[in-house]
Order: C-alpha cells, then sequence, then structure tokens
C-alpha cells in the first residue's frame, strides 16, 4: 500500500454520508420510482435489487479499494495500483475518463440544479399556491428561455459546490454532508407523511410495490441493470476519490452494504413520496424533469399547504444535487493538486470556473443556442444540443467504459494478494471476485450497449 499523509474522513459515518450522498442526487427522486412503477412495480423492485447484487456491489467495492490502496487522486490510484501489481501504468486512463466523465457531467448537473434552486424560492415566497396545469409549464418554460435568470442560479449552485470543497475534506465535504444528508432523510419522512395525510397513498404503494410480472420484459431487466449502475455513481471517479480517504481499519465491505442499502432505501421512499401526492389529484406520473418541475408544481398549487411543501420538496432536491455534485468536483479537484501542486482552494476554484463556463453553454441550450447541434453534421447526432451531448457522452459512453475498466482491472490485473489484502471478506471473498471477474463486467456490457441504443426495442 501506498504511505503518504492524507486527509482521511473522521470515521465510517462521515464516509458512508458521503458516498450515499454522492450517490443520492436525481434519478433517486423521480427516475427510479418512475421505471419501478411503469415496469412492474414489485417485481422491477426485485429485479433491481438483484442487479444492485451482481454490479453494483461489486465494483462500489473495487473502486474503493483501488482508492484507498493507491492513496491519492482516481488517476494517480490507478497508476499506483497497477504498478505494484507489475502492469501497465495505461490503466491510468480508467481513473482518468472517470474524473473527466464527473466534471463535465457536474457543469450541467449544477444547470438542472438551478432550476431546482429557482423552484425552492418559488415555493418558499408562495408562487406554487393556485398554480393551474397550464401555468405550471408556462412557468418552467419561462425558466428554460431565460438565459440570465438559468445562468444566475447555476452560477450561484456552483459557488456554493466550490466553496464546500475547498474547505476540505473533514472541514468541507464531511461538515456539509453531516448535516445535509440527515435533513434531506427529514425531509423525505415528512413528505412521505404529507402523502399519507392526503389520501392516495395505498395507491402510491400499490403503484410501486405491487408485484406484476406480466409488465416485465427484457427491456425491463435493462433498465433496472442500468438504474443499479448509475444511481451508485459508479465509473465517474467519486467512489473512488472517496474511498481514497478511508482509514486502512474500516471494512470496506460492510460501508459498501451501509451505501447501497442507505441509496435503495431513499429511492423507495421518493416513490412513496411522490406517486400519492401525483395520485391525490387524478395525475398519472410522467418521468423526466417534467414530473419535477411542471406535475409536481401544478400538484402542489392544488393541495392545502401546497406551497410549503413544495418548498419542501425542492429543498430536498437541492440536498440531493448539492451531495451529488460535491462528488463530482472533488476527483478533479484532488488530481489537479497533485498534478500541478496547487492548494485545495487554487484547485477547486481553476474547476469550478472552467465548470462554470461550460454550464453556460448547456443552460443556452434550452433558448439562445436551442439551434445549435455541435455535431449536425453526425445524422445519428443531428438534433443534439451541447446539453445533449455532454449528457449524452458521459452517462451512455464514459461512465459504462468506466465502470468495466474498473472491474477488468481489479478482477483481472491486480494481484489477487492486493485485492484481498485490501477488502478484507473472508469467505465472501470468493464469491464477491467471481462475479467481480465474470458477472459485472458482462453485465456492464450490456449496460453500455442498451444506454447507445443497441438493445432498445
Amino acid at each position: 500500500m501506498v504511505q503518504q499523509t492524507r486527509e482521511q474522513w473522521s470515521g465510517s459515518r462521515g464516509f458512508v454520508l458521503a458516498v450515499a450522498g454522492s450517490a443520492i442526487g436525481l434519478g433517486n427522486i423521480w427516475k427510479f420510482p418512475y421505471m419501478a412503477g411503469a415496469n412492474g412495480g414489485g417485481a422491477f423492485v426485485l429485479v433491481y435489487l438483484l442487479c444492485i447484487l451482481a454490479i453494483g456491489v461489486p465494483i462500489m467495492i473495487a473502486e474503493i479499494l483501488v482508492g484507498r490502496r493507491g492513496q491519492s487522486n482516481p488517476v494517480a490510484a490507478m497508476r499506483a495500483a497497477a504498478e505494484e501489481s507489475g502492469v501497465s501504468p495505461v490503466w491510468r486512463l480508467i481513473g482518468g475518463m472517470g474524473v473527466l466523465a464527473g466534471f463535465l457531467i457536474l457543469s450541467f448537473y449544477s444547470v438542472i440544479a438551478g432550476w431546482a434552486l429557482d423552484y425552492t424560492l418559488r415555493g418558499l415566497t408562495g408562487a406554487l399556491s393556485g398554480l393551474g396545469a397550464e401555468e405550471a409549464q408556462a412557468q418552467f418554460g419561462s425558466l428554460l428561455d431565460s438565459p440570465g435568470l438559468q445562468i444566475f442560479w447555476h452560477t450561484l449552485f456552483m459557488l456554493i459546490c466550490f466553496l464546500i470543497v475547498a474547505r476540505g475534506v473533514r472541514g468541507g465535504i464531511e461538515w456539509a454532508v453531516g448535516w445535509m444528508m440527515p435533513l434531506l432523510f427529514l425531509l423525505i419522512l415528512v413528505l412521505v407523511g404529507y402523502g399519507a395525510w392526503i389520501g392516495a397513498f395505498a395507491e402510491g404503494f400499490t403503484f410501486l410495490f405491487r408485484p406484476d410480472f406480466s409488465q416485465l420484459g427484457p427491456e425491463s431487466v435493462l433498465m433496472a441493470l442500468g438504474q443499479a449502475f448509475f444511481s451508485l455513481s459508479l465509473g465517474m471517479g467519486a467512489v473512488m476519490a472517496y474511498g481514497s480517504y478511508l482509514s486502512p481499519q474500516e471494512s470496506i465491505g460492510r460501508n459498501t452494504v451501509v451505501v447501497i442499502t442507505t441509496d435503495t432505501i431513499v429511492a423507495l421512499l421518493a416513490g412513496l413520496m411522490i406517486f400519492p401526492i401525483v395520485f391525490s389529484i387524478g395525475l398519472e406520473p410522467p418521468a423526466g424533469p417534467g414530473l419535477l418541475f411542471q406535475t409536481l408544481p401544478y400538484v402542489f398549487g392544488q393541495m392545502v399547504a401546497g406551497s410549503f411543501f413544495g418548498f419542501l420538496f425542492f429543498l430536498l432536491v437541492v440536498f440531493a444535487a448539492l451531495t451529488s455534485a460535491i462528488s463530482l468536483l472533488e476527483p478533479a479537484t484532488a488530481y489537479l493538486m497533485a498534478r500541478r501542486g496547487l492548494s485545495r482552494l487554487q484547485a477547486a476554484g481553476i474547476l469550478a470556473v472552467i465548470a462554470w463556463i461550460l454550464g453556460i453553454f448547456s443552460a443556452l441550450s434550452f433558448n439562445l443556442m436551442s439551434g445549435f447541434h455541435p455535431l449536425g453534421f453526425i445524422d445519428a447526432l443531428s438534433g443534439k444540443t451541447f446539453f445533449d451531448l455532454l449528457d449524452g457522452v458521459t452517462s451512455n459512453i464514459m461512465l459504462p467504459l468506466g465502470g468495466l475498466g474498473v472491474a477488468l482491472f481489479v478482477g483481472w490485473r491486480m494481484k489477487r494478494a492486493a485485492v484481498a489484502e485490501e477488502v478484507r471478506l473472508g469467505s465472501y471473498f470468493g464469491l464477491w471476485y467471481f462475479v467481480l471477474r465474470f458477472v459485472s463486467p458482462v453485465l456492464v456490457v450490456l449496460v453500455l450497449l442498451y444506454s447507445v441504443g443497441v438493445l432498445r426495442g
């Protein structure tokens, strides 16, 4: 193991909250609950849990162990682990791709999080009260049409991310997730209780958990696979970077199980929070940003104390987005600090400015640059805006390739003795190692093929 002075989490609690915060994002709030409800309810949830065991647990453990073994940013950690095992240092490119993917995602993720900040203020000021369906659509459309408003919120969100990461691991990241994550759970429970109070809890529960295997086709299984992979922040360097701050005395396996359990519980609670609220006025829950920024504002506008609970909901979304965003900035910050010898303040500042500039182009993709298609000369990409391209390339290609690279590296190139020494899984090591080597890579390839549209119906 590489020995050097390095910041560490104060304990397993800080690590778990940080990694869980990285995993719990916008996808948990709207994507997973809708996918479950539309693809067999409890049947989909069961398949998703199996996919978590086959792809989420093995690769998350692998990413954490590489980070802790290398005691550095994802690029240097991969290089150190490769050198220790006597294999080509070219494997460091897997870490580099993860850092780059996470950084690019941060640039447009901040724009979407800015929408949530805008709606949080709307809820606080009572702007959601009595909102009609057409008014809700017009309100969101007005936000998208306003370059200045989007850039303002994007700037504010990026500034908050920078301030947290610049303060360091314990004083910044761990401090932030230490109060945001408990508050996030409290807000979810309050909103679940609100959903139960308004009277459509049974309908929402049935939509989410009733097993309907007739709705569970091959594509549903592929969707569950993809969600199991993407919802855990795998392949983007965040887990590896956070793992590098984990004490050697901490159990990687136990902490991984706690993180994944937390992430899954939040996703399920999000369904119990959203669906009763939507069903209470007889609506069907659509997928995508339209659910968050059109359907739910309209629903809150029709309910008793709806503006206040709308404020709580969007505050929850902001916290979920923020805990994810700081995990996207941290790997690149750690890399730049080590590569250029910069202070944390300098590295985080430079990267935040670059991400902010890229984010401006994403924000303009919804208005002034909506007709600009950077790769329009390619038929398959002819209608893609700058925002669409960043989202598609990072989510559909770079992240699966990163996860695949980590699985192949740890499973086939790292010395088995070094892997066993780091993970210390006891009698479960053989099973985990087998799944990582033979099962997870095949499943990640399926995720990649489905993400780029090869396996879609």
